[in-house]
């Protein structure tokens, strides 16, 4: 029986706490040269693309700027493009808001992308939930869920007929010469509904990969659906084993129905990892970590988030605060998917406290405990096993890795977790194609319509 194949992608993390900032490895998350070491090591490890995060507008808690982690947040299509020129083979994949663009600008921007990096581009598509960062835009506001992923549905149907408008290519016979010639042939567009309507040509031949490859992150019924109708991949919150085959398990099942096949979409959930010399090493090392990315500052900042108050007189080492949460409109934490966005506050609340109270954990513990993700932790023999263990178990095909240091923190995985993975035939020796959707293993975009040939003129 041939054992599936573990992807395996990098996540640059530049807008949240992730990373440890006390360790003196620890680079810059704005400078080019972090990019690069990055982007780099990845495709040394033979990794099928980076992936980088957007934020449209600082956060703020309090009514001021969230500082424990925004360092600043570049525009994704410049570092991607960017990151082109110093990689061959690494996937470029960049979170673009479909709320508050327009399907031409992001279409133009990801076909330039894809000829700029010879087919290695990719779009998370994402929906803002709040009208804190649509002040930041024009149109401002927000929409009510059901109409944000209505909104993303007909902005990915847009972007997709407008690439598809460049009809290919036809090919001229110049009766002179006997040659043929083949020259690109654009087409029109126009599309019309509740949130669009446009019409015209577009001004970008067709990229060598059709359209970007197309991620997705939604975990509501209407984000999977979305995924399950129009993603190649989706990015998962679901990482432990159990979890992980539940949901991989709900999504292939989706497909059908859209006239697609379980390998038509690729479940990648976000992993930590730490390694040791031993299993044992590792894991004390792990508790240092966890300790460290969730601070006492850090885990009442977290706490405010669901008990919408302020909470900076509360003991991080002390229980749960006794009172329940204030539920109102007006969110204490803004710019932010917060633990409150899908759940109520209240019950939440009384879940946690019954998980303090049942393992004796303080706060800050109960906070380490529920912002935790999956997390590699052991010698790179142990983890590579893991690995193997976790995407062979159908609870996910691969993992979107999340080093703790950035730059420098995915070189030793890649010396010593990824020959290993290699040892077990689970991960390529050498890329498989030039662009990223070769690499993924995914079917190629539609062509639109076929070269026509013709003769030229003399």
């Amino acid at each position: 029986m041939t054992k599936k194949q573990v992807h395996l992608a990098a996540h640059f993390p530049g807008v949240n706490n992730t990373t440890v900032w006390s360790d003196p490895t620890s680079g810059s998350h704005i400078e080019f040269a972090s990019f690069v070491e990055f982007a780099q090591t990845a495709e040394r490890g033979l990794f099928d693309f980076l992936f980088l995060a957007e934020g449209l507008r600082l956060r703020e808690q309090g009514g001021r700027i969230y500082d424990l982690d925004v360092v600043g947040r570049p525009d994704t299509f410049t570092v991607l493009a960017a990151l082109a020129a110093v990689t061959e083979r690494l996937g470029l994949t960049g979170t673009i808001n479909s709320t508050f663009n327009e399907p031409l600008e992001v279409a133009r921007q990801f076909a330039t992308l894809d000829h700029l990096s010879g087919g290695r581009a990719a779009w998370n598509v994402v929906t803002s939930w709040d009208a804190f960062t649509g002040e930041n835009f024009r149109r401002g506001g927000y929409l009510p869920q059901d109409q944000r992923y209505e909104r993303a549905r007909t902005f990915l149907e847009t972007a997709t007929e407008i690439w598809s408008s460049w009809n290919g290519d036809e090919i001229l016979a110049d009766k002179r010469t006997g040659r043929f010639l083949t020259t690109p042939r654009p087409g029109r567009f126009a599309h019309q509904d509740a949130h669009f309507e446009i019409e015209g040509q577009f001004n970008v031949p067709r990229s060598p990969q059709g359209r970007p490859v197309i991620f997705q992150a939604g975990d509501s019924d209407e984000g999977r659906e979305f995924a399950a109708a129009s993603a190649d991949a989706i990015f998962s919150r679901y990482s432990r084993l159990d979890e992980g085959r539940t949901f991989y398990s709900d999504m292939k099942g989706r497909l059908a129905r859209h006239g697609r096949r379980p390998e038509d979409l690729l479940i990648l959930p976000a992993a930590t990892f730490v390694l040791g010399d031993t299993d044992a090493e590792a894991a004390d090392l792990a508790h240092e970590v966890r300790l460290a990315q969730v601070s006492p500052a850090t885990a009442i900042k977290f706490l405010e988030q669901l008990w919408n108050t302020d909470l900076s007189d509360h003991d991080p080492d002390g229980p749960l605060p006794a009172f329940d949460p204030v539920v109102s409109d007006e969110l204490f934490s803004k710019g932010r998917a917060s633990v409150r966005m899908n759940r109520n506050p209240v019950e939440v609340a009384r879940e946690w406290r019954e998980r303090a109270q049942a393992n004796r954990w303080s706060t800050r513990e109960l906070v380490i405990d529920v912002t935790g993700r999956q997390a590699f932790v052991g010698s790179p023999a142990s983890v590579a096993a893991e690995l193997d263990e976790f995407v062979q178990a159908d609870a996910s095909d691969g993992f979107i890795l999340v080093p703790h240091v950035t730059p420098g923190g995915l070189g030793r995985f890649v010396d010593e977790v990824v020959p290993l993975l290699q040892e077990r035939g689970v991960h390529r020796t050498a890329y498989a194609g030039a662009t990223l959707r070769e690499n993924l293993g995914l079917p190629v975009a539609p062509s639109g319509a076929g070269g026509k040939r013709v003769e030229a003129a003399s």
